[in-house]
């Protein structure tokens, strides 16, 4: 079998792919008790416009999320009703890019395999169940539209993009779903999870012969087919520069985003260098944050995050503040002295050893090892390749991409402040 070999860590792993296009990973991981499996599709809620067989579809937002609820549920019975039987614990979860449907089980592991390969491959609705689950996600999306991070999130999202579909929430609004049909969910099975667009990665004790025997057992029913993803065209200014909303919360909230002008589609060195970057700044033993935390201008929810796609790179700094002008003046003046006086030795080793050692560690997990297979799959590498990248990156590459970084005239601030007093 195909093997894929890391020489630091002296470890590999299985790549194969089945005669029905099925590509299988399976890193064998003697001495684990449990195993985990991630079956997962490349379709994210980003994924809204699609040519399958030379025929256009263009879609509302919240179907990959949609449609990832509505495969539980086959014509005889619930998956989730199965898993107990054998002890699994089992999920599923659509981000912007993916959906992934996953278990963990220590006993039980071929049964499981099956349920997992049986029922994320035979989808079945009817205009009945479909309008059940919308009322059952419509009532999600409430949930979420009651979450401050979330709306804090997206608020920042919709600022920095114009067009792209990243900027709609991942389980869409209780109107685009509302135009979500039968067919619709079909259409979007047949294009997004054939075996030949999906992955699966397991991870632990068990070896790539079981996981092939269990992919023999499913039996895949599949065609060949031809499936372009279409993306939307983005300018590079953003949609607006500052909002504030108010909510029920106790303390504002602040989130100051930058869109990012990087490769096309975004490199790996990009992303990690990137990661480097808000680790300076923003991480938990930064100057900023000890500055912030120290004189009392923030809490533990100060973050830097970095949202990236093949077509889309943001920066996010985000927290709580009883001082939101102090903090934003803070964050502009921490932005402007790093990219000043660039990013020193020192910091950069430290940043990069963290970041190295916590990389090495996920190869400790079997869901951070199924978990990271699949996502570096989707992006056309393995999972050693960020290891690898991050060997051989150096403190110049990182302050060549500080430099382009944080455009002030691509900047949105959102802010959640708390309802207004009743005076009566």
């Amino acid at each position: 079998m195909p093997e894929i070999r890391n020489n630091i860590l002296n470890e590999s792993y299985q790549l194969i792919e089945t005669d029905s296009g099925l590509k299988v990973a399976v890193y064998n991981m003697p001495g684990y008790n449990a195993v985990h499996a991630v079956f997962a599709t490349n379709f994210g809620s980003v994924d809204r416009s699609f040519v399958m067989n030379g025929e256009k579809y263009d879609i509302p937002a919240g179907v990959a999320h949609f449609l990832e609820h509505k495969m539980f549920e086959n014509e005889d019975g619930d998956a989730f009703e199965k898993y107990a039987k054998t002890g699994a614990n089992a999920n599923a979860f659509t981000g912007f890019d993916k959906t992934c449907y996953i278990f963990t089980a220590t006993e039980n592991v071929d049964e499981s395999l099956d349920i997992l390969l049986n029922f994320v491959t035979t989808p079945y609705f009817t205009p009945q169940t479909v309008a059940k689950e919308q009322g059952i996600i419509g009532q999600e999306i409430k949930m979420y539209d009651d979450s401050a991070n979330w709306r804090l999130l997206f608020g920042v999202l919709e600022g920095l993009f114009v067009n792209h579909t990243i900027r709609d929430d991942i389980a869409g609004t209780v109107e685009s779903i509302s135009h979500i049909t039968d067919k619709m969910l079909y259409d979007c099975a047949k294009a997004f999870y054939s075996p030949s667009q999906m992955f699966l990665a397991v991870a632990g004790n068990i070896t790539a012969d079981r996981v092939l025997a269990a992919c023999d057992r499913a039996g895949f029913k599949y065609e060949k087919l031809e499936v372009e993803r279409l993306k939307t065209e983005e300018p590079d200014e953003i949609n607006y520069t500052e909002k504030s909303i108010n909510m029920p919360v106790s303390v504002p909230m602040v989130a100051v985003g930058f869109k990012e002008k990087m490769s096309n589609p975004v490199t790996l060195k990009e992303e990690i260098a990137g990661e480097i970057i808000m680790d300076i700044l923003t991480g938990p033993t930064s100057r900023l944050f000890t500055q912030l935390y120290d004189q009392n201008i923030v809490n533990g929810t100060f973050e830097g995050e970095i949202l990236s796609g093949d077509d889309y790179y943001a920066t996010i700094i985000s927290g709580e503040t009883r001082q939101p002008e102090i903090l934003l003046g803070e964050i502009t003046s921490a932005i402007e002295n790093l990219k000043t006086n660039g990013i020193t030795e020192d910091d950069f080793i430290t940043s990069k050893n963290a970041m190295y050692g916590s990389m090495v560690m996920d190869f400790e997990s079997v869901e951070e090892v199924a978990t990271n297979i699949a996502t570096a799959h989707f992006k056309d590498r393995n999972v050693y390749t960020a290891l690898e990248q991050l060997s051989t990156l150096t403190l110049e590459d990182v302050n060549s991409q500080l430099k382009n970084m944080f455009r002030r005239d691509k900047k949105t601030v959102f802010t959640v402040m708390p309802m207004e007093a009743d005076n009566d």
